[in-house]
């Protein structure tokens, strides 16, 4: 692990210490899948927590699906192209110049390609289509990844800052409403007490949680934020996403 152990630490002392609890809780117990250290952990049971997700109704009715990269969600991401739905994913830590990738059921079928081959991101690199923000339709349920979460709706990720920010561009741009549920899936050993996680202003709570074990609608009544906050970014982001800067230009024109 060596320093990677540390990756994402140093903006929230209180947020790093309760992510090394958990990663550590996840190590220590067999409950991770792989190294979970500095990530959104994958873990044992989150393929249940997928089917779990699958029979609610708001995601018998969604047509289009947001979900993190991440091999924790993997399987949501299979399901959904199962079901016809599109999906829409991040290229991991938003390290391009293109931000997203469209993984659309029809189209993968007319090309031949196994919806297997693109649930995890290495494969949806290879066969999704770039798109932009802008490019985007309105999204009926967004998944997220998390490293903790608490039953009134708070949640932490790894440390990037990624999930907030593309909630904000969502909410900038019109595709991400006040009625889309906010969703995530994660091991019992996530789930931590409310008092545990604070949310910061540009933090967005979560409207369900769901383990292996039970399904949790939050009906949270912590405060969802409005449109990105340009001036709560950190400039190591502005360094990191390379369309970053393009895309504060284009807001702030429209």
């Amino acid at each position: 692990m060596g320093m990677d152990k540390h990756r994402w630490s140093g903006r929230n002392s209180l947020k790093d210490s309760l992510r090394h609890e958990i990663w550590r809780k996840l190590e220590s117990s067999g409950t991770s899948i792989d190294d979970p250290w500095s990530k959104i952990p994958n873990f044992k049971g989150a393929q249940e927590a997928a089917l779990r997700l699958s029979r609610l109704d708001f995601w018998r009715d969604a047509r289009v699906v947001k979900s993190n990269p991440d091999s924790a969600q993997a399987w949501i991401r299979l399901y959904a192209l199962q079901a016809g739905k599109k999906v829409f994913t991040p290229v991991p830590e938003l390290t391009q110049d293109f931000p997203f990738l469209l993984l659309d059921p029809e189209i993968l079928i007319s090309r031949g390609i196994a919806f297997e081959k693109v649930m995890y991101s290495d494969g949806a690199m290879l066969h999704g289509q770039r798109v932009d923000f802008k490019q985007m339709d309105p999204m009926d349920i967004c998944v997220v990844g998390s490293v903790a979460a608490s039953l009134d709706g708070g949640r932490i990720g790894k440390g990037g800052g990624f999930a907030d920010l593309e909630m904000g561009i969502f909410r900038s741009v019109g595709t991400l409403s006040d009625k889309c549920p906010i969703v995530t899936t994660i091991s019992e050993i996530q789930v931590v007490e409310n008092e545990k996680i604070a949310l910061e202003a540009h933090d967005m709570p979560l409207d369900w949680i769901i383990t292996p074990e039970r399904t949790i609608e939050t009906q949270s009544e912590l405060l969802k934020p409005g449109p990105i906050d340009w001036t709560s970014m950190q400039e190591d982001q502005f360094l990191n996403i390379p369309f970053l800067r393009k895309l504060q230009k284009e807001l702030a024109s429209n």
